[in-house]
């Protein structure tokens, strides 16, 4: 297994604008880093579950893998649609209970995203399967493809903190720029 690109691209896959990124985005903008923080621990302990569900059951899946991707589709956009007219909506200036930014938001969010599925379902056989399928390999490989995910995760955390003021004082024009950019996203899973 080429160790760099395997690393490359599970870096930008997962570092790369998705839904998970920009509902991340949004909630450091409008609530906080904290906030955002509960989501991205959920978003990366369901992203290692749904690597791990791919490396134990990919025999199976790949049978069932187009009707499965459909499915995640249809749902993945209707909900995807649903977070992008909250984000479009959002008012700042009232205090609200957001449930967008949620441990249990970010958790169902990976399970229902798309970009997400396809990549645990196909980082584990390209690159690791195809070279090695004992356990301790596949395990370790999980681990470190959701050590990376954690870290592009946490760079938006981190990129939303630093930009906070400037997020702030645009608050309109950034809610409808990442409303579109996830509703190009949703968009994308269609092409």
């Amino acid at each position: 297994m080429d160790m760099t690109s395997f690393i490359l691209y599970c870096f930008i896959v997962t570092i790369t604008p998705g839904p998970t990124n920009i509902v991340i985005l949004s909630t450091v903008h409008n609530y906080g880093p904290k906030k955002a923080m509960n989501y991205t621990f959920g978003s990366i302990i369901a992203f290692g579950l749904l690597l791990a569900i791919s490396a134990m059951l990919n025999t199976v899946l790949i049978t069932v893998v187009p009707k499965i991707i459909i499915g995640m589709q249809i749902i993945g956009t209707i909900y995807m649609l649903y977070l992008s007219y909250q984000i479009y909506k959002m008012d700042t200036s009232q205090s609200t209970n957001n449930k967008t930014g949620t441990f249990t938001t970010g958790f169902f969010m990976q399970f229902l995203n798309p970009k997400v599925i396809v990549f645990t379902m196909t980082v584990i056989p390209s690159f690791v399967l195809s070279y090695n399928t004992d356990t301790p390999t596949v395990t370790l490989s999980v681990i470190a493809i959701t050590i990376i995910g954690f870290i592009a995760l946490l760079s938006w955390v981190l990129f939303g903190t630093i930009l906070k003021r400037f997020l702030h004082k645009y608050t309109r024009i950034v809610n409808i720029i990442m409303a579109l950019g996830l509703v190009y996203a949703t968009i994308m899973i269609w092409v």
